[in-house]
């Protein structure tokens, strides 16, 4: 594909996520901008493809925090105004994303750009389900010492989000390998799928480990625990292209 039909295809693909996030509420207008940036950014400097896999997790985590969302807003773990999203959590999720897109275009399209883009990615969407799903889960204790924490503790870990986590991660896993062959991507598919589901679980545990060591004592917030989370995912990516392809 030339590269003017791949630029078509990813303002189109930002002018659908704008329609879409707008009619379906799932950001607000501070996140419309900001989604608007990460998306022209994620696909022009790097591809289209991204940009797919970005959308999806993001319609996927939408459902996500949609449900039982009475019943987790009956005890305030639930998102503020229905889950739609603002700039800030947009940059979390999707900010470390474009930051590979600008290194891709800027270091002329590294053969580590593609795997560190989904795996920042999938870390988001295996802590976004981890989070909405696991929430409810009564059986959470706390990554560092284990102890029982109530549901929905920053830096709790329960079975309901454990495997919540691996879902999201398999999910964004799967689309990877599926798109990969588009951008010519030369990581063998079962590395591939296997390297992003992993790094993808892994990073949601660096995000419970984050909140329980700093945000719950109030040193970061957060959108800032989620941001070095997926950067974390991006880390391990390269780390991993590095050093076994």
């Amino acid at each position: 594909m030339d590269p003017t039909s791949d630029q078509m295809i990813s303002v189109g693909l930002v002018f659908g996520l704008m329609m879409l996030s707008a009619v379906r509420g799932m950001l607000n207008s501070s996140g419309l901008v900001a989604a608007a940036i990460v998306g022209l950014t994620v696909s022009l400097l790097g591809h289209w493809t991204w940009l797919t896999i970005l959308i999806s997790f993001l319609a996927v985590g939408s459902l996500a925090t949609l449900w039982k969302y009475e019943e987790k807003a009956a005890l305030r773990l639930a998102e503020d105004n229905k889950g739609a999203r603002g700039w800030r959590n947009v940059m979390a999720n999707g900010g470390v994303a474009s930051l590979v897109a600008i290194a891709n275009f800027t270091l002329e399209q590294p053969e580590w750009a593609y795997l560190a883009a989904c795996a920042s990615i999938s870390v988001a969407a295996s802590d976004t389900l981890a989070s909405e799903i696991g929430s409810l889960d009564p059986r959470t204790r706390n990554i560092i010492n284990l102890e029982a924490v109530p549901a929905g503790t920053n830096g709790g870990m329960s079975v309901t989000g454990t495997f919540a986590a691996l879902g999201g991660a398999l999910l964004i896993g799967f689309l990877s390998v599926s798109l990969a062959s588009i951008t010519d991507v030369e990581i063998p598919i079962l590395t591939l799928m296997v390297a992003v589901s992993v790094i993808g679980w892994l990073g949601c545990q660096v995000d419970s480990i984050l909140g329980a060591l700093f945000e719950n004592k109030g040193l970061i917030g957060k959108h800032t625990v989620n941001f070095l989370a997926t950067l974390s995912g991006a880390i391990m990516a390269i780390g991993f292209y590095l050093r076994f392809l």
